[in-house]
């Protein structure tokens, strides 16, 4: 059994709801329970159930520090898993802390911070829960500005250029990585844009973040969009758009897995 989860390899064979490739094709999303609620922006539970299941062990502690509708929560206390949630808009967290608590896991904490994740200093807390520590980290972030969340000048969906939202995504992984367990492990789920004709790779351009702050690239996942039930009505539309121009319709986003080994990091 491996130190960072509960799954026996000797049991492999059991495990036939676990991906283990890097295309994941996901039809539907998960709508069961809290996760019925509709957030513009939010992703499939599923992610957060392959994750934490692939890099978490019940009772660790999970953050993410863009909590939104609070699926990763959802997902962690349905899991075992304690979990802390950062949101940057107050009531966006209540309703979130509302759909968490509704699924009434008391013996699991789900603790939901409103605040903004470039700069809170979750020290405190982590004192009043009595651990020093998380096991893994989920990202979500904006892709930039493809979606506007708020009028927040802090929110990082209104940065003005592609500069600045690599200095405060940068922010948000230095202010939060700190806390993260050496040899665990963080996530990102993050896509391209496109706009103006061209592409902007938010993909690469997050991968670097990580990679220039000495993690570990330990997997790059192809998640497969287009053939959800619910852009099933829009392919028509789109394909003809693509045959009319000189483009090709995203139907991708990325997981990108990471690893923090200090050892590996000071030896470089």
């Amino acid at each position: 059994m491996a130190k960072y989860n509960d799954l026996d390899p000797k049991k492999w064979k059991e495990y036939d709801d676990i991906y283990t490739d890097s295309l994941w094709i996901i039809n539907k999303r998960d709508n069961s329970g809290a996760h019925k609620f509709r957030y513009h922006g939010n992703f499939v539970p599923q992610i957060a159930y392959q994750l934490l299941s692939r890099y978490t062990k019940k009772g660790d502690w999970v953050l993410d520090p863009f909590m939104g509708s609070g699926t990763t929560l959802i997902e962690a206390q349905r899991m075992g898993r304690n979990s802390i949630g950062i949101e940057l808009q107050d009531i966006i967290a209540r309703e979130a802390e509302e759909r968490i608590k509704s699924e009434n896991k008391p013996d699991i904490n789900s603790i939901i911070i409103t605040g903004d994740s470039k700069k809170y200093d979750i020290s405190n807390k982590f004192k009043e829960l009595g651990i020093e520590s998380v096991q893994f980290i989920m990202y979500h972030p904006p892709y930039w500005d493809i979606i506007k969340f708020s009028d927040n000048n802090e929110d990082l969906s209104n940065c003005k250029t592609i500069d600045a939202f690599k200095e405060d995504f940068g922010k948000v992984i230095d202010n939060c990585n700190r806390f993260l367990e050496n040899g665990r492990y963080c996530g990102i789920v993050i896509g391209d844009k496109y706009a103006d004709s061209q592409i902007t790779p938010l993909g690469s351009i997050c991968m670097n973040l990580f990679l220039e702050r000495g993690l570990i690239l330990k997997a790059i996942i192809v998640k497969n969009f287009g053939n959800t039930e619910g852009k099933s009505n829009q392919q028509a539309i789109w394909r003809y758009r693509a045959m009319s121009a000189d483009y090709y319709v995203f139907k991708h986003e990325y997981i990108m897995v990471f690893k923090k080994d200090e050892k590996k990091k000071k030896v470089k």
